[in-house]
């Protein structure tokens, strides 16, 4: 086996990703304190299609180095937009028959492995704080919560990874 170069790999220019049909899945980052971790979420995102990302509450926007450095170029390929109020976007989510799916270790919560997507509908995933997750207000007024199955002695992954795995799964079902 070869290793492919860049090159190699096909993959869309700017323009053509703006042009590109989107995944119905919107990103909300709900107050992310981590620079690198929004950068990963945005390279994440431009990497499945995801149709917008909203920046929320103390989660920094673009252009930050710190950003960049993970995002490698995604913050000029997936739209995002500011939102002070994480609430004020996911009351206009769900106004707009968004579905809002909040990701979190909640009572009641569905988990990843489980949930089932319905390709009709667009969907917001919410992720939280590093240490406090999702706002409590936003987990009482999301649609669904859905956990991440893990079986170790730790409490939670980091916030990048969630993004990632989460994102994956529902790009899969949504096809």
């Amino acid at each position: 086996m070869r290793k492919l170069k860049n090159s190699e790999l096909n993959r869309k220019n700017i323009n053509q990703f703006k042009e590109a049909e989107k995944t119905p899945l919107i990103v909300v980052l709900d107050n992310i304190r981590s620079l690198n971790n929004i950068g990963s979420v945005f390279r994440t995102s431009d990497a499945f299609l995801v149709e917008k990302i909203y920046l929320c509450g103390i989660t920094a926007t673009p252009p930050h180095k710190d950003i960049h450095k993970t995002a490698l170029g995604a913050t000029d390929s997936v739209d995002w937009e500011y939102c002070e109020e994480t609430l004020e976007v996911v009351e206009k989510l769900k106004a707009k028959n968004v579905e809002v799916i909040s990701i979190e270790q909640a009572e009641n919560a569905v988990m990843l492995n489980e949930f089932k997507v319905n390709a009709s509908k667009k969907y917001a995933i919410i992720f939280g704080n590093e240490v406090k997750g999702v706002e409590q207000k936003i987990v009482s007024i999301s649609d669904s919560v859905i956990e991440i199955p893990q079986h170790g002695t730790k409490h939670s992954l980091n916030i990048s990874v969630s993004a990632g795995v989460v994102i994956w799964e529902m790009f899969k079902q949504l096809g």
